[in-house]
């Protein structure tokens, strides 16, 4: 990366900054790729944060197939977690996972699951069992479209509604996503069910036939959804890590709201010395002191990030952290001195926001609050006064994550860590009509991203980092980049 004029004299957010367009000989978004090189099986810069309001098992999977990254938090229970890690892995990797409800369920507890939206549906059907196994194609009494939802009443059941069972498409039969689309046109279907020996395997959408032509899955070595969890520094660290990576996990982070301290040091150093073959993320650092010192206890990637969170409130509280961009920057090239790459975690608010951090050196792009308000994050759907639709979300050192984190604790011990707790404890992310899951979302970062890589005449994530061409910029100059919502 390169700065116009003399570089700066102080610290800088993303708003501080713009991009501007160099001679290019990149012609198509399509060149790009984003794979950020980083040793994780992702395909694309962007990973889900590890907040527990972000990333579930539905999200992660989602996410996985379109080539990113979920990171399951680490205050779910361990045998949870197992549980998260192993059905992410089950998942399939050409077609979408389905929605499945009984027929006696109700219309009111459907929505909780999907809004009534174009494109979307529920398979009606035996539910799966406690082992995730799918219905046989006896047991589907068809799919109900999620457009059905918006006028059915709210005591009414499934089975009612159904109108009988829907063509489905054999998975042998199908050659490529290209064919599945065209499959889906031709029986003028905007969605149907995947079957395969006689039983589900998965649902097909349009949508979701055109983007797998566009974008190559994160998988594992033997083709499996790739996931990622958290482990704290507290604890048995070396039992969860193990029992992680018996899972299956492919990705482990080593998480704490400061990561520069010796607990996080004797952490690494425990997980390190297990051998356990995948990438091993620590965090969260600003300073290049920091990034040395975790990558010498055995970290190779860094998550960088102190109070730019949308649900966070440390600076507020503390005074301590860092504009993002300045701490992705300072961190990014102490850790390619030491063959290392960061994680930029929080601070995005529009695509702009992830180039930037992408300019500035990260290899990926951590993704928090933006996702908790989407179709897949963890909890349910629910609406407000004016029938809008919400998730509800909260930071990670709030009273809330801190009653999750040690519910298991005596009255005494648990009032004495809620005393301190800092952060947001209940937020409303409202779903974008337009964006409502988390693939609409990685479409419109994705194509800006793309565009910003080709403004910059960069085919590659590598190539971005050196040719990327960034000025400083006024509140005023920050402003007039928006959009105007009404005219004049």
């Amino acid at each position: 990366m390169e700065f116009i004029g003399q570089p700066p004299s102080v610290d800088l957010t993303y708003s501080d900054v713009f991009l501007a367009p160099r001679r290019s000989g990149v012609t198509s978004r399509l060149q790009v790729d984003l794979a950020p090189g980083d040793g994780t099986p992702a395909t694309i810069p962007i990973v889900s944060s590890n907040m527990n309001s972000v990333t579930g098992p539905r999200l992660a999977a989602a996410l996985a197939r379109r080539g990113g990254l979920g990171v399951l938090p680490q205050d779910m229970p361990l045998q949870l977690l197992d549980e998260a890690i192993r059905w992410v892995k089950r998942q399939p990797v050409r077609w979408e996972t389905p929605i499945v409800a009984g027929p006696g369920t109700t219309v009111e507890s459907a929505r909780r699951l999907l809004p009534a939206l174009e494109g979307h549906g529920i398979v009606v059907g035996r539910e799966p069992g406690p082992d995730g196994r799918l219905p046989d194609v006896a047991d589907i009494l068809g799919v109900l479209p999620a457009t059905r939802l918006a006028t059915a009443l709210p005591d009414a059941q499934l089975g009612d509604l159904v109108r009988g069972p829907s063509p489905s498409i054999d998975a042998d039969d199908v050659t490529d996503a290209r064919h599945a689309f065209d499959l889906l046109v031709e029986a003028g279907l905007d969605m149907t069910t995947v079957v395969h020996q006689g039983a589900l395997v998965g649902t097909v959408t349009q949508r979701g036939a055109l983007r797998s032509t566009l974008y190559r899955p994160a998988v594992d070595a033997a083709g499996r959804l790739a996931v990622a969890a958290a482990v704290g520094i507290n604890g048995d660290v070396e039992a969860k890590a193990t029992a992680l990576a018996a899972a299956g996990v492919d990705v482990l982070v080593v998480d704490t709201a400061h990561g520069h301290q010796e607990g996080m040091l004797r952490a690494l150093a425990i997980v390190a010395g297990l051998g356990l073959g995948i990438p091993v993320v620590a965090g969260n650092v600003v300073t290049a002191e920091g990034v040395r010192d975790l990558v010498s206890a055995g970290a190779t990637i860094l998550k960088v990030g102190v109070g730019p969170g949308a649900m966070c409130t440390t600076r507020m509280m503390t005074a301590v952290g860092r504009p993002q961009f300045s701490a992705v920057l300072e961190t990014a090239e102490a850790a390619r001195e030491h063959g290392a790459h960061v994680w930029a975690d929080g601070g995005v608010r529009y695509p702009r926001d992830v180039a930037l951090a992408l300019a500035a050196g990260a290899a990926s792009v951590m993704i928090g609050s933006w996702f908790a308000g989407t179709i897949e994050a963890p909890g349910g759907l629910r609406a407000d006064d004016d029938g809008r639709l919400y998730k509800e979300s909260w930071g990670m050192a709030s009273t809330k994550a801190v009653q999750e984190r040690f519910g298991r604790l005596d009255a005494y011990e648990r009032a004495r860590r809620e005393l301190f707790a800092e952060g947001i404890s209940s937020s409303r992310i409202y779903l974008d009509p337009l964006r409502p899951g988390v693939e609409d979302l990685v479409d419109m970062i994705t194509s800006g991203v793309r565009s910003s890589f080709t403004y910059a005449g960069a085919a590659t994530v590598p190539e971005f980092h050196e040719r990327a061409h960034v000025g400083l910029q006024s509140a005023a100059g920050y402003e007039e980049g928006k959009a105007l919502p009404v005219s004049w």
